[in-house]
């Protein structure tokens, strides 16, 4: 079993689970290991990125390399919340409703072109992803576990969108892009004729339980004292920058922290580092802060975090 592995073995499966997603989700290494180090850190990730860089493909190979259920949403500006979380049918000779799950009751959940969607769709997603579980008719039913939100949005098109809230965007762990693969990988890929072969054929590496076992681990990791005063450091500088109209919250320094964690248990170690958290801090905090000078997405700032770490200083 994984769980009564050691540092070595725990990183060793991870390894294994990330080259069978490589298998179909082709010149794009860490993007497949950030998505990976947010599903062991029990996080929801936001992929900003143009239409056909692999998406959605990414999202299947995670489902299909541990043999999760997976369901696709796509969001539109008619999208209702009982489409998403279920509806209940009454039946007459029961004489008795009886509540038809929707697509969120799935481990892995591709929510394609979120904003999209109206702000009242979008918040019971909201509630799935901060409480993993949904309120209907007065009752609380929990969703699946382990348990995966991975949403996208295209970032060139803003006709018929709702910009998602900062207190949504707040909730997904992690933003990334997977970009376009090199020009060797999508050559290959043309020849090949797709993805889709390989992606039915693709066979899992381990189960949901195997996966519930590592997410457990993560929490053991050790975490310094002075690593949480580099992230708390580095929280507090995008509170009261100049370039910052809105910092990030104590849940983003908490996420930092977990998902420096689950990076620290993939690479086989059983402590966190400062290039731990370094190479964290972009794609778990990017989405979260708000420029003075406009939005907080995009590569502004990115940038603007990039120079952050690059004037906290760093614990010894």
């Amino acid at each position: 079993m994984i769980s009564g592995g050691d540092s070595a073995a725990l990183a060793a499966a991870v390894g294994r689970l990330e080259q069978n997603v490589a298998r179909v989700v082709r010149g794009k290494p860490e993007a497949i290991r950030l998505a990976l180090v947010c599903l062991l850190a029990r996080g929801h990730v936001l992929i900003e990125d143009v239409p056909g860089v692999g998406k959605t493909t990414l999202a299947q190979a995670l489902a299909r390399s541990l043999g999760l259920q997976f369901q696709r949403i796509q969001f539109t500006s008619d999208l209702l919340p009982s489409d998403i979380i279920g509806v209940s049918v009454f039946h007459q000779r029961r004489e008795s409703f009886e509540f038809v799950p929707g697509p969120l009751f799935a481990n892995v959940v591709l929510a394609d072109e979120i904003n999209r969607a109206t702000p009242k769709t979008q918040s019971a997603l909201l509630e799935a992803m901060s409480e993993r579980r949904v309120s209907i008719e007065r009752q609380r039913l929990p969703l699946p576990e382990p348990f995966l939100v991975l949403a996208t949005q295209n970032p060139n098109e803003y006709i018929g969108t709702f910009p998602l809230p900062e207190s949504q965007l707040d909730r997904f762990e992690m933003s990334l892009r997977l970009g376009y693969p090199p020009r060797a990988d999508e050559r290959e890929l043309l020849l090949s004729g797709g993805v889709e072969k390989a992606l039915a054929e693709l066979a899992p590496v381990f189960g949901p339980d195997e996966l519930l076992a590592l997410q457990e681990r993560v929490g053991g990791v050790r975490l310094d004292g002075k690593i949480v005063d580099y992230v708390l450091a580095l929280a507090a500088a995008t509170r009261r920058g100049e370039e910052f109209q809105l910092g990030v919250s104590t849940r983003a320094a908490q996420g930092l922290c977990r998902a420096a964690q689950a990076l620290a248990l993939s690479e086989g170690r059983e402590f966190v580092t400062p290039d731990d958290v370094q190479r964290l801090v972009v794609p778990v905090l990017g989405h979260r802060v708000v420029l003075r000078r406009g939005s907080g997405g995009g590569d502004a700032a990115r940038r603007a975090l990039e120079q952050l770490v690059t004037a906290i200083p760093v614990p010894i």
